[in-house]
């Protein structure tokens, strides 16, 4: 982990006290690379949910975004990290919601966040979990599998559509924008403002080349409605199923790997240290999000990976942006037309843009691991968790499905295949040090 006194000199400030409109500029970059509405929609189609259910469990997953990120940066893990909806619960959510009803789905999640909770406050286990399993090498290792895990996906967002060809036009043009704005923003000092405003100007430019090929379709937001307020317990009444609280809980242990991972990347990135303290608020963050998506319908949240590429292209990592990036998230799902804005964007711009993104995230993993000896050991460490990840990622949906259940929420997600991979590696595979100390015993005994 970094130390904090390096912030200052070598790392943009979390603490900075930026204007009302930077912070609005840059908390809707960080909300438009999130594409936030991908995992409802998957979700809705798994349960054949109505469009009425369906528009809901949208709006409602912005809510509980904002809610969550405002509390999260705010007030518990003080970090710039946006809340988000994570791809790892799908596919145990859709199993659950599709058998027992959206009920135990929301009825389970009151308990998982009571246990995630106390392993943050008052019990203070997690930072002694962390410190246990995640050291640098680890943490290095799974901000990398982040970044490299999410660049299928943003690949395949390009490739498979019925206009490859245009869409791999559009793409490019995003990527080339970004890096452009970037690198104009970086070395000509009056261009400042184009770095923060990265994201931002590729998203127009990239949306631009689609309206020429005739790819962007607005027409939703004409029909979307201008005012929506949330309901408490959308899907009915909340059903505590034995089965279901077990399966969550284990999905919501997973989940909080990846999250690590997430912070870890953003303390590579920001220079401030993970210590104990903000670990253990970081649990009870995750839990208070788990808590309102109970409440409030939704998909459920955790800390959002791609912020951290969003602070390191635009070099502001300030916490007043990531909650100025809640509220807009919160006002977003209370106004449906703005959501079905967004939701326009064409998926060809925020791919594009998502994969230069996906780079940034890797590049700082190796940043957090350059000055480990990459000896046998550590080099299956690091490149294992790799390998396992993309082949998750990589995997055929046939073969996911016909895996166990347990497994098959695994497999869903690369990030948490690399995950617990570099975790349980580090564990057992045994450390050169102590292996020449285990080996010199016996020569040593024998001398006396």
């Amino acid at each position: 982990m970094k130390n904090s006194s390096q912030t200052s000199a070598q790392f943009p400030n979390i603490d900075e006290k930026i204007s009302v409109s930077k912070s609005l500029s840059l908390g809707a970059q960080h909300v438009l690379a999130m594409d936030l509405y991908i995992v409802p929609i998957i979700l809705a189609g798994l349960l054949s949910l109505s469009v009425a259910d369906t528009s809901s469990l949208i709006q409602m997953t912005f809510v509980v975004a904002g809610l969550a990120t405002m509390i999260q940066a705010g007030n518990l893990l003080k970090l710039p990290v946006m809340q988000g909806p994570s791809y790892i619960p799908i596919g145990a959510i859709a199993a659950i919601g599709k058998t027992l009803g959206m009920g135990a789905v929301y009825g389970a999640l009151i308990p998982v966040a009571i246990m995630v909770a106390l392993l943050g406050k008052p019990l203070n286990l997690f930072s002694k979990i962390v410190r246990k399993f995640v050291p640098p090498i680890v943490g290095g290792t799974v901000i990398i599998v982040v970044g490299i895990s999410l660049l299928p996906v943003a690949f395949n967002g390009i490739y498979h559509t019925d206009a490859p060809q245009q869409n791999m036009v559009i793409a490019l043009v995003s990527m080339v924008s970004l890096c452009s704005f970037i690198l104009l923003g970086c070395f000509v000092k009056t261009l400042h403002w184009l770095r923060l405003t990265s994201v931002l100007g590729a998203i127009a430019i990239g949306t631009a080349v689609a309206t020429f090929y005739g790819m962007s379709d607005f027409s939703s937001v004409a029909n979307a409605s201008w005012f929506q307020l949330p309901t408490l317990l959308p899907f009915g009444e909340l059903v505590f199923d034995p089965l279901a609280i077990v399966t969550l809980a284990f999905v919501a242990l997973i989940v909080l790997v990846e999250t690590t991972g997430t912070w870890c990347a953003v303390s590579a990135v920001t220079g401030v240290a993970l210590e104990d303290e903000r670990l253990n608020r970081g649990a009870t963050g995750e839990a208070a999000g788990h808590f309102v998506c109970a409440l409030l319908g939704g998909s459920p949240v955790t800390g959002y990976s791609t912020n951290a590429g969003i602070i390191a292209v635009t070099g502001v990592a300030s916490r007043r942006a990531i909650i100025a990036g809640g509220a807009i998230l919160l006002v977003l799902g209370l106004v449906p037309k703005l959501t079905s804005l967004i939701a326009s964007v064409p998926h060809a711009v925020i791919a594009g843009i998502f994969a230069v993104i996906c780079v940034v995230i890797a590049m700082n993993g190796f940043r957090v691991i350059q000055h480990i000896q990459l000896n046998e050991r550590n080099m299956l460490v690091v490149g294992l968790p790799i390998m396992l990840a993309l082949g998750a990622v990589l995997m055929p949906r046939e073969l996911v499905y016909a895996l166990p259940e347990m497994v098959g929420y695994l497999v869903n997600s690369g990030i948490a295949i690399g995950a617990l991979a570099a975790v349980i590696l580090n564990f057992v595979l045994p450390n050169e040090d102590v292996a020449n100390v285990n080996a010199s015993e016996p020569a040593q005994s024998e001398s006396h």
